[in-house]
């Protein structure tokens, strides 16, 4: 996969291409489902199939206020498209003239101009351009005068029943909620929380449970406070079961601003100080509580650790 980053750079693509075009948060089975469809229209006109993505998720520009958590950093969410085999990431960046810029603009300027255009596939509800004028008819009527095929597919899971649709923010709801199972079922994958390790107040190893305290950023999507079964993944490619902490410590403070993610890695001896370390969220075991001792909190972290064990060995991997 080629990524290139617009304005700037545009990919030379002599035969054209098949596009889609959204913000793509989670690379979730929704999105996958709808590349799948971008590639074999891909292939049946013999062009390149190029997703056009954004350098920021367009509503921290829109509505700043408002705008959602993110499901997957920057970087993370290149690495799982091009996993799907698409040809070519046209990264857009987005900021206030984009966001005040007229659909019909957009088309012309980026999916004929820069990119070739053949056919464009889109989710039926699809939306873009300034005030969201733009949408999947306004798409087919400049199609048939700029000489591009338009499809409107129906979202994946919306099915003849009530089942919701697959959508980043009904993901973000479950996370939320604790069920990171469930997360996990629509993402195709475990939710990952990715940090620097830093320096902590170091209570966890008197406790005689160390962690690596994740410096998460604050525009991640966490999930409800508690404690979880996960797997701690260091750049050096290995895993560690791990039982994760995500809360504001109420044993020891009456109110933190936002939640700390705390990874106990079992049966891990060494320094993570530093690193960029990645847990996967696989279970969740309880729910955040104040305990009235120490010795109380310290006998239901070694608990915890065992369910952590268990919920891992009992876990089966999410499918994609």
């Amino acid at each position: 996969m080629e990524v290139f980053y617009y304005p700037g750079d545009c990919p030379s693509l002599p035969s054209g291409s098949a596009v889609t075009i959204g913000a793509y948060d989670g690379v979730h089975l929704g999105h996958r489902r709808l590349i799948e469809r971008l590639r074999q229209t891909a292939s049946e006109i013999g062009a390149a199939s190029v997703v056009v993505t954004f350098d920021r998720h367009p509503a921290t520009v829109v509505r700043p206020g408002s705008a959602p958590q993110l499901l997957t950093s920057f970087g993370y969410k290149l690495e799982l498209l091009a996993e799907t085999g698409v040809d070519v990431v046209l990264v857009v960046r987005f900021d206030q003239q984009r966001a005040a810029e007229a659909a019909a603009d957009f088309v012309s300027e980026v999916l004929v101009g820069c990119l070739g255009a053949r056919a464009v596939v889109v989710g039926h509800d699809f939306h873009f351009g300034r005030g969201r004028e733009g949408d999947v008819p306004m798409l087919q009527r400049m199609g048939a005068q700029l000489g591009f095929d338009v499809t409107g597919c129906r979202l994946f899971g919306a099915g003849p029943g009530d089942e919701p649709a697959v959508s980043s923010t009904r993901i973000r709801g479950l996370l939320a909620s604790g069920d990171v199972v469930g997360a996990a079922g629509l993402l195709g994958r475990w939710h990952r929380l990715q940090g620097v390790v830093g320096h902590g107040d170091k209570r966890g190893r008197e406790l005689g449970f160390p962690t690596a305290n994740l410096e998460v950023s604050r525009e991640m999507q966490l999930c409800a406070d508690g404690v979880y079964a996960g797997w701690y993944l260091r750049p050096d490619g290995t895993r560690h079961q791990t039982a994760v902490s995500v809360g504001r410590q109420p044993t020891f403070y009456d109110s933190r601003p936002f939640s700390l993610v705390e990874a106990h890695l079992l049966d891990f001896q060494g320094d993570l100080y530093d690193e960029v370390g990645t847990v996967e969220l696989v279970a969740r075991l309880r729910g955040q509580e104040k305990f009235a001792s120490v010795e109380a909190l310290v006998d239901q972290m070694a608990a915890d650790v065992e369910a952590t064990r268990a919920a891992l060995a009992a876990a089966r991997p999410p499918g994609r």
